[in-house]
């Protein structure tokens, strides 16, 4: 199966209610590659790689979000693969700095 990379940013009430390590867990858990952060606009961002179903059940989750959350709206496109370069060294998937 293909690879997929998605680059989603997620809007509503989700920073301060575990979003980031909910995402963190989910994708640990279907062996996905990427990262999650805060932005300061109050959004959270997040980069997917792995089998295209898989990416694909993530970003869906990620319309959901954790029972805490509220999401308003995903964009959701294609990434590069360099995104994938703002992981920490020698991790699968990252939890990255607010920016």
């Amino acid at each position: 199966m293909t690879d997929a990379i998605r680059h989603v940013t997620i809007r509503g009430r989700v920073q301060g209610v575990g979003y980031r390590a909910w995402v963190e867990h989910r994708a640990v858990a279907h062996d996905l590659e990427g990262w999650v952060r805060n932005r300061r606009d109050g959004s959270v961002e997040a980069v997917f790689a792995g089998p295209v179903e898989a990416v694909k059940a993530m970003v869906d989750a990620c319309r959901r979000g954790p029972s805490s959350a509220r999401v308003d709206a995903v964009q959701d496109e294609a990434g590069p693969s360099d995104l994938l370069n703002l992981r920490d060294p020698g991790e699968r998937f990252s939890v990255l700095p607010t920016i």
